[in-house]
C-alpha cells in the first residue's frame, strides 16, 4: 500500500476513531487527545501495516492499547499519603459526597468491630487493609491462597453484617 493511500484510508476513519476514542474516555478533550496519539502512532508504524489485515481494525486495536497503557501508567503513578494518626482512616474532604463509614461509624467502632473478630478471620483481614496482597498474606501466614481469599470475604461480609445492623 502507497503511503497515500494509508493515509487517506487514516483521514477517512478519523471520525470513527474520534467516536470509538470518546466511549474510551467518556471526556471530548481525553478523546482528541488520544485521537491524536493514536493517528501519530499509526503513522509512524506504517510500515508494519500488512495489506491484507483489517485497517480500521489494527487502527482501533492500537487505539485501545494506547488507553490502556496511558490508564495502567496513571493508576501506577496515583499515590495516596495518609498524614492522618489512624493509620486506618482515609482523609476525605468533608462534604466529599462519598459514602464511608467514616461518616456513620468512627473509625473506633470499627476496630473494635474487628477486634471482636476471630483471629484466623481479623489477622488475613487486617493485613489486606494494611496493603498487603493476597500472596504475600499466604506466604506470611502459611496457608493456601484460596484460604486467604476466602477469609478476606468472610471478615468483609461479617462487618458490613454488623455495620448494617448496628445502625
Amino acid at each position: 500500500m502507497t503511503s497515500e493511500l494509508f493515509q487517506s484510508k487514516l483521514l477517512d476513519i478519523q471520525r470513527n476513531m474520534l467516536n470509538f476514542a470518546y466511549t474510551l474516555t467518556s471526556n471530548r478533550d481525553d478523546a482528541y487527545d488520544l485521537l491524536q496519539d493514536t493517528t501519530l502512532k499509526v503513522l509512524d508504524n506504517e510500515d508494519k501495516y500488512i495489506d491484507n489485515v483489517n485497517f480500521k481494525g489494527w487502527v482501533f486495536t492500537i487505539m485501545r492499547n494506547l488507553f490502556i497503557n496511558k490508564y495502567r501508567r496513571q493508576a501506577r503513578s496515583a499515590v495516596f499519603v495518609d498524614h492522618s494518626e489512624d493509620m486506618y482512616m482515609l482523609n476525605f474532604a468533608q462534604g466529599s459526597g462519598i459514602d464511608t463509614p467514616e461518616g456513620t461509624f468512627s473509625a473506633h467502632e470499627i476496630m473494635d468491630m474487628l477486634g471482636s473478630f476471630a483471629e484466623e478471620l481479623r489477622v488475613p483481614f487486617s493485613m489486606f487493609l494494611s496493603g498487603y496482597k493476597y500472596a504475600e498474606i499466604a506466604k506470611t501466614m502459611n496457608l493456601p491462597l484460596g484460604t486467604v481469599k476466602s477469609r478476606i470475604f468472610l471478615a468483609r461480609r461479617k462487618l458490613q453484617k454488623r455495620l448494617r445492623d448496628f445502625r
